[in-house]
């Protein structure tokens, strides 16, 4: 496959370095695949399966694919879906198969809308991994670090990387993309070679989450997610709760809390705070009659952070950020792995475009990942500042404005479909946020909801049963209307 203007030979040359071996690494390895020969730099050693991957501790957390970010993931890898399926995934029907008591009251359980894909973090790093790796332009160097970027202020040329045996190398690259995570420091590298550093925004509510893994009861097999959102109006710590079926027959369950409110690390009062310290026990009253398989495991590093790569001027040729490394948003929300993939996406739309040594690719690429960055931002910040004790840059006018709006929005979503499918379109990063303010949906939130609001979680009596495992009423009334 040749690049636009290129002859073979030249193709025979492309060489790409990517910084990090995680999802966003793999993804962008996959992307770059067809135009370069790729060489993934990482400084851990992979697992050989679905295993705890060193330097990755929130992965012990619920992680999801939201649509948006699946169907992205598979045009980079085709039939990864069905891989992660076959593994023993979970592909959810939106909101079908959720039961979600959201800032403003229950969701119904409408027919499709989007989907998700639930499974651990291990599992779809795993399947992406294994699939990626397996192409002949792609080499892995593990146990490996990378030291600085090569070249100046107007181009980056490679990378000097140091192998665990202390010896250093130059890698001569046509294109350096940072997919190295939350603690990237991309902007130390190119500030070391005269490049401004980018300007950065973070907000912190102090959230911390706790993870649990359960026995799924017998029957439970095709059993919904289930959550408990804050309600970030009232003005004391937001508090959430979710169970994620996942592979295995298992529940992975985890809580959350901003400052002030965090959840617990031992695993007497687990239970206690999903029944007693959020909005509603429903997920207290499901893991009751569940086997805990491990112990609660706790993740402190929760700060939304954006750097904003795209407005650095005199942005150089030949480095681009994706993933993490650009931004790290509340995990609640879960958006870092779709919008990673639709970053990714971009990056090979644009490279094909374009070709791997085009002028100006990098600064459009960067441009084109800022885009699902921000819906994921806005998101998680507008939401963030406003808990008690939470750190960062007051909301503006505008932002409160927003925030009004989309609160009036979620209590529509929550009797009118039209506004439920323009929320789901959204938040799965299936389309902008510009879908939120389309005429027929603006009518539909000013209108309010068309029915009256679920006073219970939209659980079937059959689903009640088969978590009780037999053992009698959970003494929580099934809400199960349309």
């Amino acid at each position: 496959m040749s690049e636009p203007g290129s002859t073979s030979s030249d193709v025979a040359i492309r060489r790409a370095v990517v910084i990090g071996g995680g999802m966003a690494g793999m993804l962008a390895a996959a992307a770059l695949s067809a135009y370069a020969d790729v060489t993934v730099v990482e400084r851990d050693t992979l697992p050989d399966g679905p295993e705890a991957r060193r330097g990755l501790p929130q992965a012990r957390h619920v992680h999801v694919i939201w649509s948006g970010g699946a169907r992205a993931m598979e045009e980079l890898v085709p039939g990864v879906t069905d891989a992660w399926l076959a593994a023993g995934a979970r592909r959810i029907p939106l909101p079908t198969s959720l039961v979600s008591m959201q800032p403003r009251g229950w969701f119904r359980r409408w027919p499709e809308m989007q989907f998700m894909i639930a499974c651990s973090r291990d599992l779809l790093d795993w399947v992406v991994r294994e699939r990626v790796t397996g192409s002949e332009r792609l080499t892995v160097l593990q146990r490996t670090e990378l030291v600085s970027l090569e070249g100046d202020a107007s181009r980056v040329t490679g990378v000097r990387v140091r192998a665990d045996d202390g010896q250093e190398r130059v890698l001569a690259a046509d294109l350096v993309v940072d997919a190295a995570g939350r603690g990237s420091r991309a902007a130390v590298w190119l500030e070391a070679l005269g490049v401004p550093r980018p300007p950065l925004e973070e907000v912190d509510s102090g959230l911390a989450y706790s993870s649990r893994i359960f026995r799924a009861p017998p029957g439970t097999e095709g059993f919904p997610l289930v959550n408990v959102q804050s309600d970030a109006t009232v003005p004391v710590p937001g508090r959430t709760t979710t169970i994620e079926p996942i592979e295995g027959g298992r529940w992975l369950v985890t809580l959350s809390g901003t400052r002030g409110g965090e959840p617990p690390a031992s695993a007497e009062e687990f239970e206690e705070f999903a029944r007693k310290s959020v909005r509603h026990p429903v997920v207290g009253e499901l893991i009751a009659h569940a086997e805990p398989l491990s112990d609660p495991v706790v993740t402190r590093s929760t700060v939304n952070r954006r750097r904003f790569f795209e407005k650095v001027k005199g942005w150089p040729e030949g480095f681009v950020a994706i993933g993490d490394s650009v931004a790290t948003y509340n995990p609640v929300y879960g958006h870092g792995l779709s919008v990673a993939a639709q970053g990714a996406l971009a990056l090979g739309e644009l490279v094909a475009e374009h070709g791997l040594t085009a002028p100006g690719l990098a600064r459009r690429v960067q441009r084109a990942v800022a885009r699902p960055v921000a819906v994921a931002w806005e998101f998680a910040t507008s939401t963030d500042i406003h808990y008690p004790g939470a750190i960062g840059k007051a909301p503006s006018l505008a932002n409160r404005l927003l925030g009004a709006y989309v609160n009036r929005l979620m209590l529509a979503a929550t009797g009118r479909p039209l506004v439920a499918k323009a929320f789901f379109d959204v938040i799965t990063l299936s389309k902008p946020l510009s879908e939120l303010v389309r005429p027929a949906v603006v009518l539909a939130v000013l209108r309010g909801p068309r029915r009256a609001p679920l006073s219970e979680p939209p659980l079937t009596q059959a689903e009640w049963d088969a978590a009780a495992g037999g053992v009698g009423d959970t003494g929580l009334i099934p809400s199960v209307g349309p």
